[in-house]
């Protein structure tokens, strides 16, 4: 029977693990409720009558019959005239065209490390972290979904509050759409390679996007990959006064020119750009020796841009 990593594993959209992350929510709450002589069967465990989803398997797929059809372990809806899924799976796809617009906005984080951040601990209420969902696996195990531009203060409290305590890796992620990846296959990868670095740092495994998963190793030489929690929080600082001190048609400039395959019109238009900006951008992007960076360095620049707020400047 399927247990609460089973239905994670089941998720193609990003949308459909949000619901079901807060599915799971609801159900261990009813579970804590009921008392430790009731299980819950969403979570795998025995039998409890009236139950959604039941603990019996659907019938074997034939031209008249069949399980679910996203699961395919539990019996359809009997409640519902000609049902396609079982009661589980069609409550988790209904409250998935609800989450649509708020899981777009969202990343998805998972953690392996040596001890639970104190957020992720179920005993936290939600409303007090800045998690619009999660899902504790076990004692160094944990799954969280947040809002882009929260990464960064949840990772400033986290380093605040553990210190050099926690030690580990954490896989950002941003969720998917469904069409081309699916987000159970995501979980799964990024489960399986959790573990080719030593548990003696707290390390961020940033992907800028989905399909950085399935071939980590390409992005890893380029250096665009993996880094100590220090240095990606120095990365997204840097993203901050980046977004402060440009304005977004002058972002737009600058990557065009750091793109130019002729280096005579670089020179040219380069000496006119700066002379359109401000002290402050001036000197910016002068300390940081910009046009000397990697292409690959600048696009991660340009990502994490959108996980960053701004300041206001004179």
């Amino acid at each position: 029977m399927y247990k609460p990593w089973d239905w994670l594993r089941a998720s193609r959209t990003g949308a459909e693990l949000l619901a079901t992350l807060q599915y799971l929510e609801t159900q261990r709450d009813a579970f804590a409720s009921q008392g430790a002589n009731h299980f819950s069967p969403v979570l795998g465990e025995g039998d409890v009558s009236g139950s959604p989803t039941g603990t019996h398997l659907g019938p074997p797929p034939s031209a008249l019959d069949g399980p679910c059809w996203r699961c395919w372990v539990y019996p359809r809806d009997p409640t519902t005239s000609e049902a396609r899924y079982c009661s589980t799976c069609h409550a988790i796809l209904e409250d998935a065209l609800r989450l649509r617009v708020v899981a777009a906005q969202c990343i998805v984080v998972w953690g392996f490390v040596n001890q639970l951040p104190y957020a992720a601990r179920t005993t936290v209420p939600l409303r007090d972290t800045y998690f619009v969902a999660r899902y504790t696996h076990d004692e160094q195990h944990f799954l969280v979904m947040l809002r882009h531009r929260d990464l960064q203060p949840w990772l400033q409290e986290l380093v605040l509050y553990h210190g050099d305590n926690l030690k580990g890796l954490l896989q950002v992620c941003p969720t998917t759409g469904g069409r081309d990846t699916h987000m159970g296959e995501l979980l799964c990868r990024m489960a399986y390679n959790e573990a080719r670095f030593p548990c003696d740092r707290l390390r961020i495994r940033f992907f800028a996007a989905p399909y950085y998963v399935f071939d980590p190793h390409v992005y890893e030489r380029m250096g665009i990959l993996t880094f100590e929690v220090a240095e990606f929080m120095r990365m997204l600082d840097m993203a901050v006064v980046f977004r402060s001190l440009l304005k977004p048609e002058e972002q737009k400039i600058l990557r065009d020119l750091l793109n130019q395959s002729d280096p005579n019109a670089e020179q040219f238009y380069w000496g006119r750009f700066l002379g359109s900006l401000n002290n402050q951008a001036r000197d910016m992007l002068n300390a940081w020796k910009i046009r000397q960076w990697s292409k690959p360095q600048i696009d991660l620049l340009y990502e994490l841009t959108d996980y960053v707020g701004f300041y206001q400047t004179d």
